[in-house]
């Protein structure tokens, strides 16, 4: 998947084992400035390594974002039965408003397809510019846990397939 009309169109591909090490320090970057509102064990779970980040890609399909060939966002996906699972999902902080973070969840949508009856994710409270980008593309807050990750406090949101597709 392809968009934009310039030198600084984002591509969106499968990730590989290669670029295992690429997403580890995005995921880092990306939540580097919030690590104070991580307990360090949260913030561990949040920004796996190298060898995770493979358990990962075995467990499922990943995705990159990048721009001239540079990696500027991900987002991973479980498959549990009928609902897909949502993890991983970053984006550079000099990347961010740029749609990265909308043209990655397309690809999940549309890599889910009409089987799937129901994407969800976790987020923290206090990712409030992911969140407003969570809602703005059809995802709501649930009841439903986890509740905290290693004492972070989580919610987890949800999207019925067709419901608010925006793109």
């Amino acid at each position: 998947m392809t968009t934009g009309s310039d030198s600084s169109e984002v591509q969106i591909r499968a990730g590989v084992p290669k670029d295992a090490a690429a997403i580890a320090l995005l995921l880092f970057a990306s939540f580097s400035e919030y690590k104070s509102l991580y307990t360090d064990e949260g913030f561990a779970a949040t920004t796996p390594g190298h060898d995770q980040i493979l358990k990962r890609m075995s467990e499922g399909p990943l995705w990159v974002a990048t721009i001239n060939d540079e990696m500027v966002g991900t987002v991973s996906v479980v498959q549990q039965d009928e609902e897909i699972y949502i993890r991983g999902m970053a984006v550079l902080p000099t990347m961010r408003g740029k749609r990265i973070g909308e043209l990655l969840l397309e690809q999940v949508e549309n890599w889910a397809g009409a089987h799937c009856k129901r994407l969800f994710l976790s987020t923290t409270p206090f990712l409030t510019s992911a969140i407003r980008l969570y809602e703005r593309v059809g995802f709501r807050r649930t009841d439903c846990g986890p509740h905290d990750i290693f004492g972070t406090p989580l919610f987890t949101m949800e999207k019925r397939p067709g419901e608010h597709k925006r793109c």
